[in-house]
């Protein structure tokens, strides 16, 4: 590679050392799965009449991808071995039903259940709707009662804190939902059975392996919207299985994406301000929060006080961004999830986990300085 005779001779040798680096890389993560599957786990056998009376207590039908992945949860928590499962899915194809059925496989025979998610918006948000699905069907195998089912976050009080830490020792408490204050030392499990963490791009190795640690071989589910391709997915993530969810629940109308030019700004507001007028909820993104004064891209902190003042000075405009102390930012989203304001002005802040159904439309700022994992992320709002 260092003094090549011909140039062909340069791309060969260059090719070479490009396959040894894959190679040495696929290596470290087959040994890691191999040393994962080598570690007996808890076997969760389930009945099919069971898992028949856990669909149909489901508030809607399911999708023949959902059943697949079901199916595959399934045989991984039968198998003996702990389940190291990727779960890669647009949001909203229902990939909380697959947690959901996990959870529920486990709690029903004794284990205990860890849900780690980013932020505790998105936490509120799960725990509200496992609640809904798990404590739903009565008599079921697989039911759960509300007082088994907990929520840690940052907001969480002290004594709340200690009720949660003495019922995850005592396995009274079957499923925990939480923030990164799972990860905490206080917080103890009697008998941690199986993982999960959604949005997992947005935890690193270390936390992964600490929440695993708190069990003994815990089966593991991770979950995420972002779409990797599957040979990236198989490079970076060779050690866990791939579930890959490729389709929408039945009546999703498709999700429009428009690009349009500065001279088309007018037409965008006009957008925002009708779908406003219809008693609907927007967003306006930003990529910076302050401007600077060489740069020519929009900043959300500038641009707030223009939309309120001269744009929108009718609406009640919401800002929101990273700079701003955590309990301001959950007190914005809190409220314009609640409908206080039609409109809110944010950076990225908002990329994960905020579910407002009556928001729709989304108008993205420059939106050339995004990545396309962001975009995807933020169209999924």
């Amino acid at each position: 590679v260092h003094y090549p005779q011909t140039t062909e001779l340069m791309v060969k040798a260059q090719n070479r050392l490009a396959f040894d680096e894959i190679f040495l890389l696929q290596l470290g993560v087959l040994q890691q799965k191999k040393n994962w599957i080598s570690q007996p786990s808890r076997k969760y056998i389930i009945s099919e009449d069971a898992i028949k009376s856990f669909v149909a207590s489901l508030p809607f039908s399911l999708t023949n991808a959902q059943n697949k992945v079901i199916n595959q949860v399934k045989n991984d928590l039968a198998s003996g071995s702990p389940m190291n499962r990727l779960l890669q899915g647009d949001v909203g194809s229902g990939k909380t039903i697959i947690a959901a059925f996990a959870i529920a496989v486990v709690s029903s025979q004794g284990g205990q259940a860890a849900f780690m998610a980013p932020t505790s918006i998105l936490a509120e948000q799960h725990y509200r709707s496992l609640l809904n699905l798990l404590s739903k069907p009565e008599g079921s195998d697989l039911a759960l009662h509300p007082e088994e089912i907990k929520l840690l976050t940052g907001n969480t009080s002290s004594q709340e804190r200690e009720v949660i830490k003495n019922g995850l020792l005592q396995g009274t408490i079957k499923l925990l939902i939480g923030t990164h204050a799972l990860l905490e030392d206080p917080i103890q499990f009697k008998d941690l059975q199986i993982a999960i963490i959604d949005e997992q791009h947005r935890f690193g190795v270390n936390q992964r392996a600490i929440l695993r640690q708190k069990g003994n071989n815990p089966h593991l589910l991770v979950m995420s919207a972002t779409p990797i391709p599957r040979s990236l997915a198989l490079t970076l993530y060779g050690d866990l299985d791939l579930s890959i969810m490729d389709e929408m629940p039945s009546g999703r109308k498709p999700v429009e994406t428009h690009i349009l030019s500065p001279l088309e700004r007018e037409r965008a507001y006009q957008i925002i301000r009708t779908q406003v007028e219809q008693g609907h909820q927007a967003f306006i993104v930003y990529p910076l929060i302050e401007g600077d004064e060489n740069d020519d891209v929009k900043a959300v902190v500038d641009d707030y006080d223009v939309l309120k003042s001269e744009i929108f000075p009718d609406f009640e405009i919401g800002l929101l961004h990273g700079k701003m102390p955590s309990e301001d930012k959950e007190k914005v989203m809190t409220d314009f999830h609640d409908r206080k304001y039609p409109l809110l002005v944010s950076t990225t802040v908002i990329e994960v986990g905020v579910d407002v159904p009556n928001a729709t439309v989304m108008m993205v700022e420059g939106a050339n300085r995004f990545g396309l994992a962001q975009l995807h992320q933020l169209r999924g709002r």
